[in-house]
């Protein structure tokens, strides 16, 4: 893994780990066209996955995704199925629908999401960011969780980012008020992200010895797609000098941001997903384990069971 870095892409790791893929069943959320998602999808499916799954929100998107995946590789074992994470319902229904599709699945990586975008509620009425980054993928890894467990080697891999620097979990104000004055996009969103870490490292500790279940966290790095259509980088900066001040995070480190290529946005997942070398619990960054940079709040054992508790509530039912 030494020689893979920033500009490492997905096919790339693929090859180097192409008998882990062999075989595999993946569930893969977030499949648009044009996203980190579907090239993860794409990747695995010509390295000789037993079938790969990926969720999208609306039928235009999937079958632009088959569609797409299907000229470069035409026998591509990929299946859609239409879930909106803002939804349990729509959720419910496609957990339900993957169960009937698969006896088994081996990867699961929780990639879709939402990015700083204006105060929003989920069909159930939680904040759009932490309702979708969150709670969405919250409920639906628990209902594919037998599933998973029929896996000899189960495993979990979910998308956050450098992000989870911008907040910690707002436990006395996650719904921002229901949209009053607290609300800001992008601590909204750092939180979404730090969920994210929380509930990997809750997930290992629950069931890695009991299920020998591995599960990863990661930031994908800065990559221009649809994801970003509500920022700028001047709402980036304003956000992160606001928490950081101009000496820790000063206006030239964003025009210096290394953006990525589509193909090596995917990369680090794709590592998280497919090398058995890596310590379970563990963040990525670059296709690296990055874990000792996260802050005291994201790797707190008392907030990751905090946050499940109330994950719990909040859906209705126990994980």
């Amino acid at each position: 893994m030494s020689k893979f870095g920033k500009s490492t892409t997905a096919d790339e790791v693929a090859d180097k780990y192409q008998d882990n893929i062999k075989g595999k069943v993946v569930v893969v959320t977030g499949g648009t066209w044009g996203g980190i998602g579907a090239e993860t999808v794409k990747s695995i499916s010509k390295h000789g996955a037993e079938l790969v799954i990926f969720t999208v929100r609306k039928q235009e998107q999937l079958d632009e995704t088959v569609g797409n995946i299907k000229k470069e590789v035409p026998n591509a074992p990929i299946k859609g199925v239409l879930m909106d994470l803002a939804s349990f319902e729509s959720v419910r229904k496609a957990a339900s629908e993957i169960n009937k599709l698969v006896n088994r699945i081996d990867v699961l990586i929780n990639n879709a999401g939402v990015m700083a975008c204006p105060y929003d509620t989920t069909k159930e009425g939680f904040e759009k960011q932490f309702g979708t980054n969150h709670l969405g993928h919250f409920l639906f890894t628990k209902l594919v969780m037998d599933t998973i467990f029929k896996s000899p080697t189960p495993r979990i891999v979910n998308l956050s980012s450098v992000a989870n620097f911008f907040a910690p979990v707002l436990f006395d104000d996650i719904n921002f008020q229901n949209g009053k004055e607290t609300y800001t996009p992008f601590v909204s969103y750092g939180q979404s992200k730090t969920s994210n870490i929380l509930f990997t490292r809750e997930l290992h500790d629950r069931y890695n010895k009991s299920n020998n279940l591995t599960a990863f966290t990661l930031h994908p790095g800065a990559i221009r797609t649809n994801l970003q259509r509500y920022t700028t980088d001047d709402s980036i900066y304003a956000t992160a000098k606001n928490y950081w001040g101009d000496n820790l995070f000063p206006e030239e480190a964003i025009k210096n941001i290394y953006w990525k290529s589509i193909p090596e946005g995917a990369a680090t997942t794709m590592v998280a997903a497919f090398n058995d070398n890596l310590q379970s619990k563990s963040y990525l960054d670059d296709c690296q384990d990055a874990t000792a940079t996260l802050k005291d709040y994201a790797t707190s054992k008392e907030n990751a069971e905090r946050l499940w508790k109330v994950s719990e509530e909040f859906i209705g039912e126990s994980f």
